[in-house]
């Protein structure tokens, strides 16, 4: 089953960044937007990520499964882009990548992430992770983001 969580590197970074686009095929569909940030990435700007964030994968017999990144300023640790292979969804992958990764950042007083308004499995699993909702930002008709916090 799950080989293990580690950091990820730049060597991961081409796996990562493909299942990065199959994993948000789902949201561009639930927003029919394909332009959305985590689909039009490039290469050049996820080895930019890799420069400033903390990112940690989750493999299964060597393939990477999931993958989540953040970074902290403050005494905040922002979370981004938890992704997990469609066919490995709902087998709490996500939930212990979040766990670890929020383990990564001990010192820090508060997690924050966001997730578009229509987005109610993740933010279901974010609330069960005792996150919660701050802050609605409306990016346009068809996509408002929910902010989302926990504290230690």
């Amino acid at each position: 089953m799950i080989k293990n969580i580690t950091y990820a590197s730049t060597e991961d970074a081409v796996a990562i960044l493909e299942l990065q686009k199959l994993a948000y095929q789902s949201e561009a569909k639930l927003y029919n937007d394909f332009s959305i940030p985590p689909l039009i990435q490039t290469m050049e700007e996820l080895e930019v990520d890799f420069n400033s964030k903390v990112f940690l994968k989750i493999q299964v017999e060597s393939k990477i499964i999931g993958s989540v990144r953040g970074y902290q300023s403050g005494n905040t640790c922002y979370i981004e882009r938890l992704i997990v292979h469609p066919n490995h969804q709902g087998q709490g992958i996500g939930t212990v990548l979040m766990e670890s990764f929020e383990s990564c950042f001990g010192q820090v007083q508060r997690f924050e992430l966001f997730t578009g308004n229509k987005s109610d499995r993740n933010i279901h699993l974010y609330e069960r992770l005792g996150y919660k909702i701050f802050k609605n930002t409306e990016i346009n008709k068809n996509l408002s983001f929910v902010f989302m916090e926990k504290y230690k």
